[in-house]
């Protein structure tokens, strides 16, 4: 399992093809979840490029399916203060880790922001729904800590109920099959263009920068 933390990862050259964001509350064909919305809309906006691949993997899921968009763009200051307090809650929690293994456990539920793949809105947070908007059972819900789920949360989980992992294998088959790449520690998140995904697809850079 490839961490965030992982040197390889803020190796990547970074570079940024200039695609727009896209703000997905103009967007109908796509649903859009308001529990991460904040007052600038953030959290609505993805590249282009992502919206194009999200659209061809709710055309691959099973009828009467849709995906339930959560949270796109995230900026600078929002992912610091999300990486910031989740160590200082591991930190209370676990006194006797070291430096070293307080940042690697903390980088399984939120990105460093150096290499932040939300800040390049080139990720996105997501879980699938009906298509009257009712969310189906993933196991865990969006943005369970390692932590408080026991690990239910990576993607790969076997502690989970039979109809959670029929539903996250729907969905991650119709998103790999759109060219995203999912983070392990968490069923709900996917990226394109990001270091993660350039790493992960040997892509020899990045197609998307902090923006």
């Amino acid at each position: 399992m490839i961490l965030l933390c992982d040197p390889r990862v803020a190796a990547v050259p970074g570079v940024d093809d200039g695609e727009p964001l896209v703000d997905l509350r103009d967007l109908p064909e796509l649903r859009l979840d308001s529990r991460a919305a904040d007052p600038a809309g953030a959290y609505a906006r993805l590249r282009q490029p992502v919206v194009d691949r999200l659209l061809t993997a709710q055309r691959a899921l099973p009828d009467g399916l849709r995906l339930l968009i959560v949270e796109g763009y995230r900026p600078y200051q929002a992912q610091l203060d999300i990486f910031t307090g989740y160590q200082e809650e591991l930190r209370r929690a676990h006194p006797d880790w070291s430096p070293e293994r307080l940042y690697r456990e903390t980088t399984k539920f939120v990105s460093p922001v150096e290499v932040a793949p939300h800040s390049t809105g080139g990720a996105v947070d997501l879980t699938l729904c009906t298509a009257d908007g009712v969310e189906l059972d993933m196991g865990t819900a969006v943005d369970a800590t390692p932590e408080a789920s026991d690990n239910a949360c990576f993607t790969a989980a076997s502690s989970i109920g039979p109809d959670a992992r029929r539903h996250r294998q729907i969905m991650v088959a119709a998103l790999r099959g759109a060219g995203l790449v999912n983070y392990p520690t968490e069923w709900w998140h996917w990226s394109y263009g990001d270091r993660y995904w350039a790493l992960l697809t040997g892509a020899p850079h990045t197609r998307y920068g902090p923006v």
